[in-house]
């Protein structure tokens, strides 16, 4: 019996941006006496069927963008005689959809790592069971990845979790639906550990792949403060003091370790916290921007961010404590007209923003706007492919529209060249150089800088965007040629030999110590 863990996608690119992090979770959930699994992520090489074989167990991990493809390879790996395990946010929000276009014997909903275990042996002893509720687990039980398991030379950056959970409720994000609202903080020995892990290794470029690396905000010790039970306050205060002391701890790595991550717009307020970040290696973020209007906020419940000039202003914040911001903006908002997107490509241009993301609005399930959305469009949706537009993730790619929720004033097409276009103009040569100029300052940084901002670009908006699929394969293409010299920009040297130093906080009694961190390795 052989364990393949399988990260499904429809476009492999032979090169990775960021390790999908749940794969390498799973394989430190697989117990030894199963053997070691074989990990398969395509959006490097598309999966070879022939390596799976009657009595094996395949477990695939999806979300609504990979699902029809997880559905695709469920079926064939039951096909082939294995046993077949879905789980992930997609598998968690639709089980019973998993058994039935995915050929899936199992699923598992919430967390995967105490769960996994369990399906295993119940395979193992011909007893599966259909569903298994892996729940919110607790973050003294997160698991690292197994990183000795790693492809050499495949990815970009590594990926560490620090947190699970968002204490917001924007709209369009089902985080806070799935992961929960309490924000369940790793503790920061642990993490320590698989950064120096992945150093050790000659990762360099490490992304915090959490829901919301800032999850008390100024504003909320505020209010908590109104209070007279103190015990909120106190609570949040605690929260606080953790991440402070995951900085100082990360502070510790050697300096040209570069840390990438994603918050809310209101720690653009919080100065102290944005030099914590910057001491800590911290050098970007993703910041949900989303609309640049009053009332496109409004319309996906973040009141909490600014617009105009003020958002202007409170963006560049960040780079003044040396922090760059990959920007998040959203078209299609109720609210938007064609002048929002001119906006929109101001606000990013002027707000020393170092690379922006536009993206339409989607309903994804699990969120506010796909529950308003799927009740508006009554008991018999319209069809694609006999397939029900509230389903849109099962309907064949080709075909799949780009726009789904219709528009007061543009029509769905219009949206969808209005937001290439932008892409096009943000990431025009001359402007991807101008930029460079304020981010790097070398000759040989700024190349790098226009080069990933071209894979970037390549990666994800032609392929997302486009209707032609001559230009979605030309894409990419391009992509794969591009994504060999830009890994080598980020490798790293390998520091086998790495050690760091603990914070007062959390040294043993008599004051800090040098602690020296043996290299993971599988029992």
């Amino acid at each position: 019996m052989k364990v393949h863990l399988i990260n499904p996608s429809h476009v492999s690119f032979g090169i990775g941006v960021i390790t999908p992090r749940w794969l390498y979770v799973l394989a430190s959930a697989t117990p030894a006496t199963y053997g070691e699994p074989r990990l398969v992520d395509e959006t490097l090489e598309p999966l070879d069927l022939t390596t799976i074989h009657a009595g094996d167990i395949v477990g695939i991990g999806i979300h609504t963008g990979n699902a029809l493809r997880g559905y695709e390879v469920g079926t064939a790996a039951r096909a082939a005689g294995a046993t077949v395990v879905f789980g992930g946010i997609h598998a968690t929000l639709y089980p019973d959809e998993a058994a039935e276009r995915g050929g899936a014997h199992a699923v598992v909903t919430g967390d995967g790592e105490q769960a996994w275990p369990a399906v295993l042996r119940d395979c193992a002893a011909n007893k599966l069971q259909p569903r298994y509720d892996g729940g919110k687990i607790e973050a003294e039980t997160f698991l690292p990845g197994r990183w000795d398991l790693l492809p050499a030379g495949k990815y970009m950056w590594a990926s560490v979790q620090t947190v699970r959970g968002c204490p917001k409720h924007c709209s369009f994000c089902s985080v806070w639906r799935t992961d929960g609202q309490r924000p369940r903080q790793r503790h920061v020995d642990r993490v320590i550990e698989e950064v120096v892990d992945l150093r050790r290794r000659g990762f360099r470029f490490i992304a915090l792949a959490d829901d919301n690396f800032y999850p008390v905000t100024l504003e909320d010790l505020r209010m908590a403060g109104r209070r007279q039970d103190p015990s909120e306050l106190e609570r949040l205060q605690a929260l606080r003091a953790e991440r402070f002391s995951l900085m100082e701890g990360l502070a510790q790595l050697p300096d040209d370790t570069v840390f990438f991550t994603q918050i809310t717009m209101e720690a653009a307020e919080d100065a102290e916290f944005l030099d914590a970040m910057r001491r800590a290696h911290i050098k970007g973020a993703l910041v949900g921007v989303e609309a640049v209007t009053p009332e496109g906020l409004k319309d996906i419940y973040k009141n909490f961010n600014e617009s105009g000039e003020s958002l202007v202003e409170r963006l560049r914040e960040f780079r003044k404590h040396g922090v760059h911001v990959l920007g998040s903006f959203i078209f299609g908002l109720p609210s938007d007209r064609a002048e929002t997107f001119d906006a929109t490509l101001a606000v990013a241009e002027r707000a020393d923003i170092t690379f922006a993301q536009f993206v339409m609005l989607t309903p994804f399930p699990g969120t506010l706007d796909f529950a308003t959305w799927e009740k508006s469009l009554g008991s018999e949706p319209p069809q694609i492919d006999g397939i029900p537009v509230s389903r849109h993730w099962l309907i064949p790619q080709g075909l799949r529209p780009k726009v789904y929720i219709e528009h007061p004033k543009m029509s769905a097409d219009e949206i969808r060249q209005r937001t290439q276009a932008v892409w096009d103009r943000y990431y025009a040569f001359g402007n991807v150089w101008k930029r460079s100029g304020s981010a790097v300052k070398s000759v040989k940084s700024r190349l790098a800088f226009v080069l990933i901002s071209k894979i970037y670009r390549q990666m994800y908006a032609n392929t997302g965007i486009a209707t032609d699929s001559a230009r979605v394969n030309r894409s990419a293409r391009w992509a794969r040629l591009m994504a060999v010299p830009c890994r080598r920009l980020f490798a790293g040297r390998p520091l086998p030999h790495l050690t760091v130093r603990t914070s007062a906080a959390s040294a043993p009694a008599g004051g800090s110590d040098v602690v020296v961190l043996p290299l993971l390795r599988r029992p």
